[in-house]
């Protein structure tokens, strides 16, 4: 018999002449995809044929090794169009010696690396597959039910022999199997399938009349303040699609805990926030599918057959409708940390075909959205340590490597988006999102977003005309405090300096301005500015940052004290927010550990990205489950340690810890401590009798 071999996998065997390709690849174990069943529909098997000598398998390939193109092929009218040099493997026999090449958009389990949200390179491993089948038809007398044809279609076409049908697919059934066959319609129906494994059966979780070539999944990572998702094909990997959308919640607080201390306040404020959020999910789903179509895909919502979604703990319980007053108070008390598995319309969405997977939460203050995170940034797959930040109103911080992951979470509370800082805004057009301070003249220049200028360069003016300039976003305000603090404005213990308002010191500035009882720098004058809005930090914005910082590094410096180390060489920023912070400028802040500055990275939405890859491999949840079950979790509340650690952390950079890898690369100021001298005193009222 004919030897047949498969590439890249190398699988190979004999094979009768005369056998199908397609044939050979399921009896070898090969990797090829098919939704028709070898029917020449779905374009889904094509190969790559070749010839010539192949001395590692010891065989020479004729030219009429496969058999040539016949009716299937040459009248293929499929979606996809066959590959130039390609063949479909269900119409193309094997008749002598051959290698055969599947490409990778032929695979099932094909590499796939989606860059637009860094989900890095996966194995495609189906959550839900299309199987296109022709049930028999049912007689008289027989004792078969809608369900028996169909899992005996997929049985004797599929190989999969423990095939049950959902509850919610039964309705379904006789419209699809009775439907009249119009001239050059497909006799079959087209079923949606979720593969089983050990504990329990593959599932039919859909079913339409006819051929459907369309599977698609929804990826969702719900935060405090944006929801963003993304529309894949489930089939091959591709981000059709991206859209995100403020989270409604936010009218009922700015941060987590505010909504929390809604729900306490107002009873039945939980159902008010469940049924926001999972509105603001449903409409995002619809914009993905919106903005899919505008392309000319086919596309509706019972496409959709699996939905990832991650998210805080606090926004994981909203969403599942569980109260989520425990998780304000300590012992800080998760209903459930395992992943849930449930219909879509038990959350309210119009998705009827899609199954619901809710990634699992670490701790009551580390949630899903951190362990998606893991996912994407595999601290557990490398043998160096790493640590990963996920910078928001709740800094949840992993640390570890392939040995022990650990974890905590740190309360940084609003500041670092802008909340709290008087000129504070969130990141839109017009928000200074870049400063640089003169070091002998103290004036600054800034970036505003919607613009690629500088504000010393041609052309600012204009831009900031039609922008606006609104206030400092979060990447802003980092950077305008360390540009203070390499300045000398602010000292070590983050003291605005008050003494250069003096005109006689040699460095005197008119943007030092007395603010109460203390300083503020003027980032922006009135003059300067469009719309005549003066930009001030205060000291009291200062402070705000300096307790967000302290807070984020005292929790980075707990879990390095767990772990026995005293150094990190891969630092990775996640969030949006984390996204957009110059490493630098964490570095001079102090906001994470002294290394060197290409060390720290900033990843962007790695929970989104992990949300993604969950969705697109089954593999990857089950690896996302065992990993964060062997996590341990640090208590930053209960810790003796985290006072300790917090105060030294308000200095910048460290009160105690050495910054050599910065001192290398920057010019840091003489370590200075502030004095009463640097603030202007009241005069004191006489006593009066």
């Amino acid at each position: 018999m004919p030897r047949i071999v498969f590439t890249p996998s190398g699988l190979e065997g004999e094979v009768p002449e005369g056998t199908t390709v397609l044939d050979a690849a399921r009896e070898l174990g090969a990797d090829i995809d098919s939704v028709c069943g070898g029917r020449g529909i779905c374009g889904r098997c094509q190969i790559a044929p070749t010839e010539g000598s192949f001395p590692k398998w010891g065989l020479t390939v004729d030219a009429d090794a496969l058999s040539e193109p016949n009716t299937v092929e040459l009248g293929y009218v499929g979606k996809r169009p066959i590959g130039e040099g390609q063949r479909l493997s269900c119409a193309t026999t094997v008749c002598g010696d051959v290698v055969v090449d599947v490409p990778a958009a032929s695979q099932i389990h094909q590499q796939v690396v989606r860059k637009n949200v860094e989900v890095g390179e996966i194995a495609l491993d189906p959550v839900a597959f299309l199987r296109y089948i022709e049930p028999l038809t049912a007689e008289l007398g027989d004792d078969a039910t809608a369900v028996d044809l169909i899992t005996a279609a997929l049985e004797t076409e599929w190989h999969i022999s423990d095939a049950r049908v959902a509850p919610a697919v039964l309705a379904q059934l006789h419209p699809a199997l009775s439907r009249t066959v119009l001239d050059g319609d497909l006799p079959g129906v087209t079923v949606a399938v979720r593969p089983g494994n050990d504990t329990s059966p593959s599932m039919v979780t859909a079913i339409w009349p006819g051929f459907v070539d369309t599977a698609l999944g929804v990826a969702v990572d719900i935060g405090s303040t944006t929801i963003a998702g993304h529309l894949c094909d489930l089939t091959t990997g591709d981000v059709l699609a991206t859209s995100g959308r403020m989270n409604p919640q936010i009218r009922f607080g700015e941060d987590l805990m505010s909504r929390v201390s809604y729900v306490m306040m107002n009873p039945g404020g939980e159902v008010e926030l469940t049924t926001s959020v999972r509105s603001a999910l449903d409409e995002l789903i619809g914009e993905l599918l919106a903005d899919c179509a505008r392309d000319g895909s086919d596309v509706d919502r019972s496409h959709v057959l699996a939905i990832t979604l991650v998210g805080n703990p606090i926004m994981h319980h909203l969403l599942l409708g569980i109260d989520p007053t425990p998780l304000g108070a300590a012992p800080f008390l998760l209903a459930t940390s395992q992943a849930v598995d449930l219909p879509a319309e038990m959350l309210d969405l119009d998705c009827p075909n899609a199954e619901v997977y809710v990634a699992p939460c670490i701790a009551g203050h580390v949630g899903a959205d951190t362990a998606a995170a893991i996912n994407a940034e595999g601290p557990h797959r490398t043998a160096t340590t790493q640590l990963l930040v996920d910078v928001g109103t709740n800094a949840e911080i992993v640390l570890g490597d392939e040995r022990q992951l650990y974890a905590a979470s740190s309360p940084t509370g609003p500041a670092f988006e802008g909340a709290q800082i008087s000129c504070g805004v969130r990141a839109s057009a017009g928000a200074i999102e870049r400063v640089r301070i003169d070091r002998d003249t103290l004036e600054p220049r800034v970036k505003i977003i919607g613009s690629d200028l500088w504000s010393n360069e041609d052309g600012f003016d204009t831009a900031a005309n039609d922008l606006g300039v609104i206030g400092v976003c979060g990447s802003g305000i980092i950077e305008v405090l360390g540009e203070m603090y390499l300045a000398g404005v602010l000292d070590t213990d983050g003291v605005i300096q008050g003494a250069l308002a003096d005109p006689t010191h040699p460095k005197h500035t008119s943007r030092i301005v007395a603010d109460e009882r203390t300083f503020s720098y003027v980032l922006i004058s009135a003059d300067e500015s469009p719309n005549g809005l003066e930009l001030r930090i205060a000291q009291n914005d200062v402070r705000a940052i300096q307790l967000a910082k302290a807070a984020l590094r005292a929790g980075i410096d707990l879990l390095m004290e767990h772990a026995g180390i005293d150094a990190i060489t891969d630092i990775r920023l996640a969030g949006a927010f984390g996204s957009h912070i110059d490493p630098l400028y964490a570095l001079v802040l102090g906001l994470v550990p002294d290394c060197p500055v290409e060390a720290v990275a900033s990843t962007g939405n790695s929970a989104g990205a992990g949300a993604v890859r969950m969705l697109l491999s089954a593999a990857e949840r089950r690896d996302t489950e065992k990993t964060v079950a062997a996590v341990e979790k640090i208590e930053t509340a209960t810790e003796p340690r985290f006072q300790e650690l917090f105060v030294n952390a308000m200095a910048f950079p460290h009160k105690t810890v050495p910054t050599p890898h910065l001192a290398s690369i920057v010019e840091l100021p003489a370590v200075t401590t502030s004095s009463a001298g640097d603030r202007p005193r009241r005069r004191r009222r006489k006593a009066t009798s």
